[in-house]
């Protein structure tokens, strides 16, 4: 097959193999594993500066604060936007200082420094460490922030006259002045409640209580009189439970019935919007609910359903079961009649990763980006008709988001992918779109990928371009023409490269049509010999409503491959048809056929890779992933046994039926059980020829841990072998030192055929890489 592989995207790849009389003796499985702890997390992100400046305007929008340096010593600047000028406001030194002059010692692991922020009115910095909120003192103490909300669970009107409680799953509201109370709902039961969303699994374990104690769930009217909330049923939702084995604290299991809102669920949670006139209950000293006029929505995730206000009246996006059509009403708070002003029903469902619908009261309207043409495109949607749509921008190409909204409804700011075609078509780049029907002007013509922040006045846009192998720069640009006005930081990777590190590769080839480009990447160990033959791990996450591959500097040098790599394989990451940002067909692959979809892709470009790098051994492939990646994982070993041998599948979803609604439904809709049976991964258990390790936490508040368990059990009765851990007090977030020894260990053992090193005593690791992708 032929490869498609220009300059373009082999930069950093290894010269051609040279002649050498010897091999030097690779090192021993010891070092290797040791240098994959120095690629890995905090200890890799102390190797790399401007990875990030993490930009916040700040003061109302005149001025900017950015971070540089590294986890380990991070410097904090201020720049005043009106005369450039810059100067620092704070560093991890002086913060960790300040922690230990207030009593509280810590080191840049332990105290987790974190939402630096900077008030140049008052020139103070705040930050939060060790779990509370900080201010940094003149003396260079640490002050606790003072606790500005003493009921965290109440929600106080907008002048502060009221606050509305819950108790006994009904809704009061109480006088701020005197106390006096008076009941806004009465009829809520623990099935049934008013202003409570559904407690998901971490809040329950946080609490030990089915219970647990929940904010009010309600948007106060600007002007204070009207409560939009909801009233919640759960009447005859399936549940779930859970056993916490070690229980911190206890020597006895806890467990817990849940409500998780599952895919392909005959019944899901139901939410009915309500408005109340609180204003007149506090002066009758009686409230009267009113309904509004919308359809009750199904619950797709334990959060509370979209509820606002614009323009005095309640906004709310309504989307139905299975994603076949989304719409916004508008309502009356005082009748509760509602009507719809924007509109949206794509065939073959309406795939919310890729578009949204968002207010737009300074046009006069809905923006809607929408997958109507089979691009996301954006829309002016006005409430005389909501089906339809004025195009602001049009072509193959997509719209991520809306970033500036003029105030004068000139002009707009928004992120697109793919325009620019001689670019990689996941690269990001910034265009302010005239609303006159004039086309979209680029503000960042840089080639590269543009991860840009904009001003709340849209005057300003901090702009971080990088590529995988073009290090970040950081930039303030001119809000208006995109022309760089100030140079804010440059990535270094030095002290990696020093430590023997190999450059990512960026690939592009064809999938297995042979006709469609994709892209992927590859990552060798350090000190990477080209005269050896490597096996070839797959680091898999396919879904559709998302990509892999890194498109950034920062991403391509700290994924999870970087460490994976340095046992002695070449990783690779491949975004295949049914991913996203490509456009609708090139995702809807994915279509009530998330078993299949992707896979022969992936071993299309394995094999492209191996022909034109013959180091790669196209005969001992391997998978990992989490989450999604889990259940690619375990789908890739059990859909082409032949080609990947071994596997770790972590957090996995093997079941679509056993995960949180949302995520299957967004790319199956409301599928039949015969259509959830063939996407199962227990459906094709008998399949397995390979190796496979399953891992997952035993308190996922994510993916259930049955999902596992019944994999397991699907393998065993089909008469094969299956190797797996249960992580005790590990939620989603599996990846810790112990997940990543037994991952090494996996594919050390069965794709290297090596006995892997043995444990080592207990080590105090710092953070070990990031989570798995969330779903």
């Amino acid at each position: 097959m032929a490869t498609l592989h220009s300059p373009a995207f082999a930069e950093g790849r290894p010269a051609d193999r040279p002649v050498v009389a010897a091999m030097p003796p690779a090192p021993s499985i010891a070092e290797r594993y040791a240098q994959a702890d120095s690629f890995m997390g905090n200890r890799l992100a102390e190797l790399i500066d401007n990875a990030d400046v993490a930009p916040r305007f700040v003061g109302d929008g005149i001025g900017l604060l950015i971070r540089t340096g590294n986890p380990r010593s991070q410097s904090y600047d201020y720049i005043d936007l009106a005369t450039a000028a810059r100067r620092q406001v704070a560093t991890t030194a002086q913060l960790l200082a300040a922690l230990a002059k207030a009593g509280r010692p810590a080191s840049a692991d332990d105290a987790k420094i974190g939402d630096v922020d900077f008030d140049p009115a008052a020139g103070v910095v705040r930050f939060r460490a060790l779990g509370d909120r900080w201010r940094l003192g003149a003396d260079g103490r640490a002050e606790k922030a003072e606790d500005e909300k003493r009921d965290e669970r109440a929600l106080p009107s907008p002048d502060g006259r009221v606050r509305i409680v819950a108790r006994d799953f009904n809704l009061i509201a109480v006088d701020a002045k005197t106390g006096r109370e008076v009941p806004l709902t009465t009829d809520g039961t623990r099935e049934q409640p008013y202003g409570r969303s559904i407690p998901e699994l971490s809040d329950i374990l946080r609490e030990g209580a089915e219970e647990p104690a929940m904010p009010v769930s309600a948007e106060w009217s600007p002007d204070g009189r009207y409560l939009l909330t909801w009233r919640l049923d759960t009447r005859g939702v399936k549940k779930l439970s859970i056993t916490q084995q070690n229980p911190p604290g206890s020597f006895y299991p806890r467990s817990f019935s849940y409500i998780y809102p599952l895919a392909g669920a005959e019944t899901l949670p139901q939410a009915t919007r309500v408005v109340i006139d609180v204003e007149r209950a506090m002066r009758k000293r009686k409230a009267k609910v009113v309904p509004l006029a919308i359809p009750s929505e199904s619950l797709l995730y334990p959060a509370p359903p979209d509820m606002g206000w614009e323009n005095g009246k309640p906004r709310i996006l309504w989307t139905e079961r299975g994603y076949g059509q989304q719409a916004v009403y508008l309502a009356d708070p005082e009748t509760g009649a509602a009507h719809i002003v924007a509109h949206e029903a794509v065939k073959p469902l309406v795939t919310v990763t890729s578009s949204m619908i968002m207010p737009a009261p300074e046009l006069g309207g809905e923006l809607a980006i929408s997958e109507r043409s089979g691009w996301a495109q954006l829309y002016l949607v006005r409430p005389d008709a909501p089906d339809g749509g004025v195009p602001l921008t049009r072509g193959e190409w997509e719209v991520l988001s809306v970033d500036h909204v003029a105030k004068d409804g000139s002009s707009l700011i928004v992120t697109g992918v793919g325009r620019e075609a001689a670019r990689n078509p996941y690269w990001r780049a910034l265009y302010r779109v005239p609303l006159d029907g004039s086309a979209p002007i680029e503000l960042t013509p840089e080639p590269l990928d543009h991860d840009a922040e904009v001003s709340p006045d849209g005057r300003w846009i901090v702009d971080q371009m990088s590529s995988p192998t073009s290090p970040n720069r950081a930039v303030l640009r001119d809000g208006t023409t995109g022309r760089i006005v100030m140079e804010l930081a440059k990535g270094d990777d030095s002290r990696l490269r020093a430590a023997g590190y190999t450059p990512p590769e960026p690939f592009k080839g064809l999938a297995a049509d042979g006709r469609t480009p994709i892209y992927g990447m590859i990552y060798r160990p350090a000190r990477f010999d080209p005269n050896r033959r490597y096996p070839i791990i797959d680091n898999v996450y396919t879904g559709p409503t998302t990509t892999n591959v890194p498109a950034t500097w920062g991403q391509a040098l700290t994924v999870s491959g970087n460490s994976v790599a340095q046992i002695g394989a070449v990783v690779v990451m491949i975004d295949g048809t049914g991913t996203s940002r490509r456009g609708q067909a090139f995702r809807l692959p994915a279509y009530r056929n998330l078993g299949e979809v992707g896979l022969d892709d992936h071993i299309a470009l394995i094999r492209q890779m191996a022909a034109r790098y013959p180091y790669m051994d196209a005969s001992r492939v391997g998978v990992y992933g989490g989450s999604a990646g889990g259940y690619d994982t375990a789908r890739f070993l059990l859909r082409r046994p032949a080609f990947f041998k071994v596997g770790v599948s972590s957090s996995g979803n093997h079941d679509l039926r056993l995960d949180k609604s949302w995520w299957p439904e967004v790319s199956m809709g409301f599928a039949d059980e015969a259509t959830w049976e063939r996407n199962s991964n227990m459906s094709v258990a008998g399949n397995l020829m390979g190796k496979l390790l399953l891992i997952h936490g035993d308190i996922d508040d994510n993916v259930p841990v049955t999902e596992s368990f019944r994999l397991a059990k699907a393998l065993m009765d089909a008469g094969r072998d299956v190797d797996m851990v249960v992580l005790p007090n590990t939620t989603h977030r599996v990846y810790q030192p112990f997940f990543w020894k037994k991952l090494r260990d996996y594919f050390t053992l069965n794709l290297l055929g090596e006995a892997p090193p043995p444990l080592g005593p207990p080590q105090q690791t710092a953070s070990a890489g990031a989570a798995p992708a969330a779903k």
